[in-house]
């Protein structure tokens, strides 16, 4: 590999258990994702226990996947890198105890990794660019965030916005319960929205003001709700509700939530005085959120890079990508660091 930096990378925010490995920020051995759908489904979402019970069933398999697939032996790893923060604890305590202990026994540098701001190198990855692509500003959008940043280097990430109570891809689950749709809520919507119509209702858009780049969508999920079951929840589910009636609502509250995300990240765009935009998150994968992102970039003549589809749920390859900046600064985590929620 003569000077070529390899990293393994772990990520076990939420309810992925995944690893890859990745050679100078950028070539991808391996990526491995093992899925905590079935677990959660029947809860409708995360339930933190059973996801570091999973993680921890997981986690040495999935390393050992990752390495087998890149066919790569664990001596010749310059580096361990795992989501630190933000997330579950219990979660975040398996990946980055699992990664303190490789690094120890390995005697290979540790660096600990902000799992927003891995989801923004995703973008960069997905679309084979680089630091020259920066400045940017970085929309972060997933069931636990929806944030806006300024991306100066791949290292300086400045918050400028985020959610001050539902994620969007929170609400998207909690609005697919409403109308009996299957979890996980957010493809679910996708795909019910497209057999409907955006404009059949009003749903409320939340500014916050002209000048704030900060989300809401608490108010949003509660308009579809008494939509739903009535002014006085009277109708005990969407049981009363025709296809049509459902396709409607699904696509009219994915617009409302679609127009603030891109509309705030164009606003973003401006104040920033930056030409690119960077997106990522699992609510990415979304075909709508995609197709109007990419309609207003061109209409404002903003570079959009949008991370691929499977670069936007939770993966380990952004992990180790980010990961080879941090070891090119020599900036190393000690094995005394901790894990934080936010």
């Amino acid at each position: 590999m003569n000077d070529s930096v390899a990293i393994l990378g772990i990520e076990t925010s939420c309810d992925e258990t995944a690893a890859a490995v990745v050679i100078d920020g950028r070539q991808v051995l391996s990526s491995v994702v093992a899925s905590q759908d079935e677990l959660h489904a029947k809860f409708r979402g995360v339930v933190p226990e059973i996801a570091s019970r999973a993680h921890l069933e997981r986690i040495n398999i999935i390393v050992g996947e990752a390495m087998s697939r890149a066919e790569f032996d664990f001596d010749r790893l310059d580096a361990i890198a795992a989501v630190n923060t933000p997330g579950l604890i219990g979660s975040l305590l398996i990946g980055f105890t699992a990664a303190k202990t490789f690094a120890w026994i390995l005697e290979k540098p540790l660096i600990d990794i902000n799992h927003i701001h891995a989801h923004a190198y995703g973008a960069l990855m997905s679309n084979d660019a680089d630091e020259r692509a920066l400045p940017a500003v970085g929309l972060i959008v997933s069931g636990g965030h929806t944030s806006l940043f300024h991306c100066q280097t791949p290292l300086d990430m400045d918050l400028i916005g985020k959610t001050r109570d539902d994620a969007a891809g929170e609400a998207f689950d909690k609005v697919a319960t409403v109308l009996g749709l299957p979890y996980p809520g957010g493809p679910a919507i996708d795909r019910l929205a497209r057999q409907g119509d955006p404009e059949a209702i009003k749903f409320p858009r939340t500014w916050l003001g002209p000048e704030s780049f900060d989300f809401s969508f608490s108010g949003i999920k509660t308009a579809v709700l008494y939509h739903v079951r009535g002014a006085k929840l009277t109708k005990p589910d969407s049981s009363h509700l025709s296809d049509r009636q459902r396709a409607d609502i699904a696509a009219s509250f994915q617009a409302a939530v679609v127009e603030v995300l891109v509309e705030k990240s164009i606003r973003a765009c401006r104040a920033r005085q930056v030409q690119t935009l960077l997106v990522g998150g699992g609510v990415a994968a979304n075909s709508y959120l995609r197709d109007r992102l990419s309609a207003r970039c061109r209409d404002e003549a903003i570079r959009l890079l949008l991370a691929d589809r499977k670069m936007c749920t939770d993966n380990a390859a952004m992990v180790a990508g980010l990961a080879w900046h941090k070891y090119k600064a020599g900036r190393f985590a000690d094995l005394s660091e901790a894990v934080r929620s936010t």
